[in-house]
């Protein structure tokens, strides 16, 4: 596709899982490339091992065999503490349900992983509120969780994600606890500020309407990644 180096790039990836005496296979082999800016929907029937993949992907659980690389690094073979810093800085993530601090204000959900970061406060402040503003959040920024709808709380979770300018964004069924039209337009305003920021994006969605607005559909199935023209209906026959 281009000579530029992916900003994911997974290489073998397998991943075996123990219950009991029984060894339930997960991945055997997977691979997949995203470049810079690509958003990527990720399809396949519940239990096929998306969450897994975006964990492996993501640095936050190992695989058994294979490659991660995020940025032109191998990152299995990192030490716990580089594998934490790469996560930090260059990996965002958005689940189903938002897991903000209740405790705090959207802002200040927003500047939290930038201070941790090393970013002053002040700094971090600025570029909360524009990440909050493009979400059309910025009347809601003091605001706390409770106070906030449910599809405002999940561009709130979208905000602070990409708040460390991550290179790549990892989404588990980001709209999938929100009614249809909520979903249609959280997920709308994920992909303009992905866009807008140059982030990559691997979201995982059973919904296919909104995986045809992404740049690419890959299908996880029997371990392996799957990608063509005719996925969806693969998909929709499994």
């Amino acid at each position: 596709m281009t000579d530029e180096t992916p900003v994911l790039s997974l290489r073998g990836i397998t991943r075996t899982y123990r219950q009991g005496a029984e060894a339930l296979h997960i991945f055997a082999g997977a691979d997949l490339d995203i470049w810079r800016g690509q958003i990527v929907a990720l399809v396949g029937p519940s239990g096929s091992g998306k969450s897994s993949l975006l964990h492996i992907a993501g640095l936050l659980e190992a695989p058994n065999e294979g490659e991660v690389w995020i940025g032109g690094r191998d990152c299995v073979s990192l030490s716990d503490t580089k594998r934490t810093a790469v996560r930090r800085g260059d990996v965002g993530f958005v689940y189903q349900f938002h897991n903000l601090l209740p405790e705090f204000s959207a802002v200040e959900n927003v500047i939290l992983p930038q201070m941790i970061a090393g970013v002053p406060r002040k700094q971090a402040r600025v570029f909360a509120m524009d990440l909050l503003g493009r979400m059309g959040l910025a009347d809601r920024a003091e605001h706390r969780p409770a106070e906030l709808s449910g599809g405002e709380q999940q561009r709130v979770a979208i905000a602070r994600a990409l708040a460390n300018r991550p290179g790549i964004l990892f989404a588990d069924e980001p709209t999938g606890n929100l009614d249809p039209k909520t979903s249609r337009m959280v997920f709308a305003e994920l992909l303009n500020i992905c866009r807008s920021e140059g982030v990559a994006a691997l979201i995982a969605t059973h919904n296919l309407d909104l995986a045809s607005h992404m740049d690419r559909v890959v299908l996880l199935h029997e371990g392996r990644l799957h990608e063509g023209t005719d996925i969806a209906a693969e998909y929709q026959s499994l």
